[in-house]
């Protein structure tokens, strides 16, 4: 199966004819812990859950934060296929300028076991909404200076003070809905 492979440390787009099995992802990674992300039209992309604790290289494919090495494999309803996205047109949507308080959250979120991608619900005008981690970071990297600098603070001290920093995170997306009325 043709994969493309994306290394953020070499900034190298590689294309790859996999033999999928089982397992394939798993031993790309050297992990059990997956995330599958759905960014690309009739594309999955696969990426290793734990980066974000191993601090590796941080990046974007389109508004989409990735975090290490990335594998894509072209999707055709629920089952895997060969990539159809061209090089040239993935390396197009990929950059590696992360802003500041991006590269800030990440330092402070390695710490701890959340996951960016794991989706909870925020309310707004009575109506349940799923939002996730990366979802945050991306509104409150928009926001002013003065709100960036709240949101590192709390998110620092909910660190140091072992609270849950899902529950953080959580009401700083509640909180977001709120502000947008």
């Amino acid at each position: 199966m043709k994969t493309l492979e994306i290394y953020p440390d070499t900034k190298e787009i590689k294309s790859s004819d996999i033999q999928m099995q089982a397992n394939s992802v798993y031993t790309f990674f050297s992990s059990i812990l997956i995330d599958e992300l759905i960014t690309l039209n009739k594309h999955i992309i696969y990426t290793d859950a734990n980066a974000l604790s191993e601090k590796k290289r941080a990046y974007f494919l389109g508004e989409q934060l990735l975090i290490g090495d990335a594998l894509i494999l072209g999707r055709e309803d629920f089952n895997d296929t060969d990539v159809s996205i061209k090089e040239d047109e993935l390396l197009s949507l990929i950059n590696y300028e992360v802003p500041k308080f991006y590269q800030d959250v990440l330092e402070l979120l390695s710490s701890t076991d959340i996951n960016l991608y794991r989706t909870f619900e925020v309310e707004k005008n009575s109506e349940k909404i799923a939002l996730n981690t990366e979802w945050v970071l991306y509104t409150f990297n928009i926001a002013d200076d003065r709100t960036k600098e709240y949101f590192l603070t709390e998110l620092k001290k909910s660190i140091v003070s072992n609270a849950n920093v899902e529950k953080y995170i959580q009401k700083m997306a509640q909180l977001a809905m709120n502000v947008a009325g």
